[in-house]
């Protein structure tokens, strides 16, 4: 089959990542999650004893010196590990499956050194949703050297958030699998818009949910789950978007147009609730599905700083933009970003 060499590409990646635990000397410390020597972006909630998200596209970046650093994780809850890349000094990208307590990012020379840890996917189909969960990324600190961050002069500027369904999450983003092998965040268009435009990232993808169907893993409906990392933990960033992308609609095709139309109504009116100042882009789903009930909804709101992005065209399904006939591929992602792109960069 097509994809049954991506899988093994991805399988052996994680293979070759597995780096055993390795013995910290005596001098260095644990970095507890909340210390401020660690960079979140996206849906983290976070507490001295731990750092969870489950969320694909999430991100920890921190700086060290010396070898190497550990990191480390909580996975006694765990049944379907999460997978992640970690970068150090921008190298090339290792992909680990966390299924360990200890995953060891090793570096060349003293330093000092940049790691970056990006959440590549969590599984939407197990538990993620109410604690204990069954998947995600729980990290419990960092053991190292660590050095302060580095104050960001001309980036992250501005913060970007998108909330959609399993396209938002990358699922089948790298073959024709539901699983987390075939599924990569990173190559979502949502980190390809936030990288391109140096923004931070909220990236909020929930496989099977819309606005009114519920997601999988005990997800709640779109407008539920906004303003929560996960149940029990409130998000503290949401109001702060400058830009906000819905990409919701494709999984509420079972419902017609005025219950699809409240729903979204109520959602869009949740956000800009919250977020005063965003510019929120209201994405056609790049199916079609409640196409025109989300641009009536827009229209009726008579928001100056709410739009309505007719997607139509972005997307060939014989051209190979998408894995199935739903999930965008890896170049039906970039094609989806470079249009954002180019959209956002317009004055609004």
């Amino acid at each position: 089959m097509r994809h049954a060499g991506l899988i093994a590409a991805v399988t052996a990646g994680l293979l070759t990542g597995a780096v055993q635990p390795v013995a910290a000397s005596a001098s260095e410390d644990v970095v507890r999650p909340n210390d401020r020597r660690l960079a979140y972006e996206g849906h983290w909630g976070r507490t001295a004893d731990a750092a969870i998200t489950v969320n694909s596209g999430s991100r920890l970046s921190f700086r060290f010196t010396g070898g190497s650093a550990h990191a480390l994780f909580d996975v006694s809850s765990i049944t379907v590990p999460a997978q992640i890349y970690v970068s150090v000094d921008g190298g090339p990208k290792q992909l680990y499956a966390v299924d360990r307590g200890d995953i060891e990012i090793a570096a060349s020379g003293r330093g000092p050194h940049t790691a970056e840890l990006s959440v590549k996917d969590v599984f939407s189909r197990a538990n993620r949703w109410t604690p204990p969960l069954e998947t995600g990324v729980v990290l419990t600190g960092i053991r190292g050297r660590l050095l302060p961050q580095q104050v960001q002069h001309g980036g992250h500027g501005r913060e970007f958030a998108f909330y959609g369904d399993s396209i938002t999450q990358g699922v089948m983003a790298l073959c024709e699998v539901n699983t987390s092998d075939c599924a990569d965040g990173t190559a979502a268009y949502p980190t390809l818009v936030a990288d391109a435009l140096h923004a931070s990232l909220t990236q909020v993808g929930f496989g099977r949910q819309g606005v009114i169907q519920t997601g999988n893993g005990g997800v709640p409906t779109a407008s539920d789950a906004y303003g929560w990392n996960y149940a029990g933990s409130r998000a503290d960033s949401d109001h702060r978007a400058d830009v906000i992308v819905v990409n919701q609609g494709t999984n509420d095709a079972a419902w017609g147009s005025d219950d699809f139309r409240a729903a979204y109504r109520a959602y869009l009116t949740r956000l800009r609730a919250s977020a005063p100042h965003a510019r929120i882009l209201a994405l056609r789903p790049f199916n079609g599905t409640h196409a025109e009930d989300v641009a009536a909804v827009v229209a009726e709101l008579a928001d100056a700083r709410t739009e309505f992005v007719d997607t139509t065209d972005w997307l060939s399904v014989a051209g190979g933009d998408f894995n199935g006939t739903v999930h965008p591929s890896v170049q039906g992602h970039r094609k989806v970003a470079d249009r954002l792109i180019a959209h956002l960069a317009k004055e609004h």
